[in-house]
């Protein structure tokens, strides 16, 4: 008979000065979390309050009263439908002009050994750090030279300036940490470059790219000035919309931000669908092994 011997394991109890360390990151978390949700919590507070609440000068931190009253008055105020579905045509052209151009981009600075190819890579970086105003009056004669000034294609392209560098240097990254023996196996199995990228390596860049895509299209749909620059007031996209809210004769804050939650549904919606493959995307290649 053979006799099983139980071992009971002993947690060593943390260290007073361990519980205190833990103790101060939770109150620094707690912060940090409260400093960047107090807006979005006071936008919506203002969004459900009676308007003359919303101008009070003595503001109450909690809602007093709740109403729907603001959300009419900002669809009333102007037309809402058509500058969001500019906003939707612009920012989910970008991504997918964005995703298709930056990844083939990617590949080839990450896969193939070509000449000048740091000259491209420091080109992006530096492409990064010019300033976005910087580049308004330049952007404004080149696509009025090429007839797309007051169009949503030119608005599309400007935005693919800035958001193309961003969208190539972060592939990469997620490129280069993908094996490179993974494509070869598959090649030597009988398929071809282009198929070991599409069965090897885009499953593997999926969440990558799901969360440089999701990033694209937060800057996308929250750029203000080349849209106000470069598009008149019948183009005007949903940024631009929130000004019609200030007027000679003041501005109706509560109307505005409940235009503002409107605007922030699109945003909501479209991170609670690729949730799981963002998280997944933010968090690869920290891992080797």
């Amino acid at each position: 008979m053979t006799g099983v011997t139980s071992t009971t394991s002993t947690r060593t109890p943390a260290s007073p000065g361990r519980r205190k360390s833990r103790l101060g990151w939770n109150l620094l978390g707690l912060l940090v979390f409260v400093t960047a949700g107090f807006p979005l919590y006071w936008m919506l507070n203002t969004a459900f309050k009676p308007a003359k609440d919303a101008i009070d000068p003595d503001p109450s931190l909690l809602p007093t009263g709740i109403t729907l009253a603001n959300f009419r008055r900002a669809l009333d105020i102007a037309d809402f439908w058509g500058p969001v579905g500019r906003s939707l045509v612009v920012s989910l052209s970008v991504v997918v002009i964005g995703m298709v151009v930056g990844m083939l981009a990617a590949l080839a600075i990450s896969r193939f050994a070509f000449r000048g190819r740091k000259i491209v890579i420091v080109g992006i970086l530096a492409v990064q750090m010019v300033p976005l105003v910087a580049m308004i009056i330049p952007v404004f004669l080149l696509l009025n030279d090429l007839e797309q000034y007051d169009k949503l294609t030119g608005l599309i392209i400007t935005y693919l300036t800035f958001i193309l560098p961003f969208t190539v240097w972060t592939l990469r990254g997620f490129i280069v940490n993908i094996p490179r023996e993974l494509e070869e196996a598959a090649m030597v199995d009988g398929c071809s470059r282009t198929g070991a990228f599409l069965r090897v390596v885009f499953p593997l860049l999926a969440p990558g790219m799901v969360a440089t895509s999701v990033y694209g299209f937060i800057q996308a749909w929250n750029e203000y000035l080349y849209a106000l620059m470069l598009l008149s007031q019948e183009h005007q996209t949903a940024t631009v919309w929130l000004g019609n809210f200030t007027t000679k004769h003041g501005t109706e804050y509560a109307p505005m931000m409940a235009g503002a939650t409107m605007m922030a549904v699109p945003i909501v919606v479209l991170f609670l669908l690729v949730q799981r493959k963002m998280a997944a995307g933010l968090t690869a290649g920290a891992v080797k092994g």
